[in-house]
């Protein structure tokens, strides 16, 4: 059983929280504000901390500061009226577990709680290279959870471009970092997956760098590039027989969301090319 608290939470995100914390028998606690939290967290054990919606980035990563302080291992979840590319990056840099802004998704929020609560023990797993806002370079451990804080990290970071084109691109953002750390890292939590988002006047480039051995790109028999019947057909036994998770249709679906998808001759290399014009 794990305990979050939630701090000045909406009605509508109590409904969901208690939506999903109770399938899982979890405790929920609504504090009135940040110094009530703290006594919460100092008095007993609690797991994630969601932060309120009213407050900046700056507030709430002081708060997650001492409530680290006085809980080691307590995740953060913040939500912000609005978090710029810094506010995003120095949420990662202070290992906040994830980063909300206005407008919010609830359901979304519920559910990234959830997934906090699964990471006991886990490292943080996201390491700030560069921090830049046209060139961010991050290392990241090859885990689902890890994935997941990840893909939410990004999609504030490209909270600037209209609603349903950003689904897309973070969509073929998360199939490509889950590509590479199924095939190139083996979900191996050990192994690091070297990630990049570059921004030019013109494009938005992803860069992923695994540490495995690469593939011949014309013996990836594992993925699809068509959609006609055979070829899905033959793919998804081709994976069966690997013993791979279903799939093998991500390369189809990016291909069709970015403009460019440029491999390395080693194949352990990929950059995702969005135009912007």
């Amino acid at each position: 059983m794990g305990r979050v608290v939630a701090i000045r939470a909406a009605p509508p995100l109590v409904a969901k929280l208690r939506s999903v914390l109770d399938a899982g028998r979890h405790d929920l606690e609504i504090c009135g504000g940040d110094v009530e939290a703290l006594r919460h967290v100092r008095e007993r054990a609690v797991d994630v901390v969601i932060t309120d919606e009213a407050t900046s980035v700056d507030e709430d990563l002081a708060l997650a500061a001492e409530l680290q302080e006085v809980r080691p291992g307590v995740r953060v979840l913040l939500l912000a009226p609005v978090a710029t590319h810094a506010d995003v990056v120095d949420a990662m840099r202070a290992h906040a577990f994830a980063c909300f802004a206005s407008p919010f998704d609830y359901g979304e929020i519920a559910s990234m709680a959830g997934t906090a609560l699964l990471a006991n023990g886990l490292s943080d797993g996201i390491q700030v290279v560069s921090g830049l806002e046209h060139w961010l370079t991050l290392r990241v451990s090859s885990h689902l959870l890890t994935a997941e804080r990840l893909v939410r990290f990004m999609t504030e970071l490209q909270s600037s471009l209209p609603s349903a084109e950003r689904d897309l691109l973070i969509a073929a953002f998360r199939e490509m970092l889950l590509n590479a750390m199924e095939h190139g890292a083996g979900f191996d939590p050990e192994k690091v997956i070297e990630v990049t988002a570059a921004r030019t006047a013109r494009a938005i480039v992803y860069h992923f760098r695994d540490p495995g051995a690469g593939f011949p790109r014309g013996q990836l028999k594992h993925t699809t590039t068509t959609n006609q019947p055979e070829a899905v057909l033959a793919t998804a036994m081709h994976r069966a027989e690997l013993g791979l998770r279903p799939g093998g249709f991500g390369m189809l679906i990016v291909r069709q969301i970015v403009d460019e998808v440029v491999h390395n001759e080693r194949g352990n290399e990929v950059l995702l090319i969005k135009h912007l014009d």
